[in-house]
């Protein structure tokens, strides 16, 4: 998928401190056991600070403990990163989220993509918060940029976190469908890359992109996202009851 991430990047970090103000610190966040909005704020801000540093390939120092004016601390830390990345050669070596060690070799143009949907993920957090539940639609994202967020599951996240020995490769994988893309692109959870040919998961799950995207990332349930699912299905359950992402 050809995405300007750095755009889309700045759109939703924009979207989510314009958010800020307006959320009530305290709020937890659905989906999120007891986190609140002053915790996913101060999250976002340490994660865009590490991901800047890992970029130019040094060490960041902490941000400390706070207590934070929010607002303003956000604000800081995004522009840091979009500055750090629009600076940087996409193509020039950095570290980057990796397995068997948790950082390794790759390129600047990994944390484009990451940081993104990082972004994105936690505006629906934030939005989340103030309408007391998570939902399809809270963000204004295309389908594409949804798909991209599935494929980053898919194709890094899981097979890193069975990389890092915090799960067990999937027993049963399980096939999605994204049903509001031409041609209705396909991925195999627990079966990435060449393998997604050689497997014939026996649960077929079917749903737009951001429903399979919040169902992946835990925000939604599958019958919350209103995902179609076909075959059995305690395979589903299986997958989405291990640490697919971190």
């Amino acid at each position: 998928m050809t995405l300007d991430h750095l755009s889309l990047l700045a759109q939703f970090q924009d979207a989510f401190l314009a958010a800020v103000p307006d959320a009530d610190p305290d709020a937890r966040i659905p989906a999120c056991g007891d986190w609140t909005v002053r915790e996913l704020v101060v999250h976002l801000a340490d994660v865009h600070h590490w991901a800047a540093g890992n970029a130019r390939g040094v060490k960041s120092t902490a941000l400390g403990d706070g207590p934070f004016d929010l607002a303003p601390h956000y604000a800081a830390q995004a522009a840091l990163l979009r500055e750090t990345l629009a600076e940087l050669d996409p193509a020039a070596d950095c570290r980057v989220l990796a397995h068997p060690k948790p950082l390794g070799p790759g390129t600047v143009r990994f944390w484009h993509r990451r940081q993104t949907h990082e972004t994105l993920v936690h505006l629906h957090d934030l939005l989340a918060a103030g309408e007391g539940r998570p939902s399809i639609g809270l963000v204004g994202a295309e389908p594409e940029v949804w798909a991209d967020a599935v494929d980053e599951v898919v194709t890094v996240f899981q097979p890193r976190q069975v990389g890092l020995g915090r799960m067990e490769p999937l027993r049963f994988p399980v096939s999605l469908v994204v049903s509001d893309l031409p041609g209705a692109p396909l991925w195999v959870l627990g079966a990435p890359g060449e393998r997604a040919d050689e497997v014939a998961p026996d649960v077929l799950v079917v749903g737009t992109a951001e429903a399979l995207a919040l169902t992946l990332w835990r925000r939604l349930t599958p019958d919350e996202a209103g995902l179609v699912v076909t075959g059995d299905r305690s395979d589903l359950e299986a997958a989405l009851a291990q640490p697919i992402v971190p």
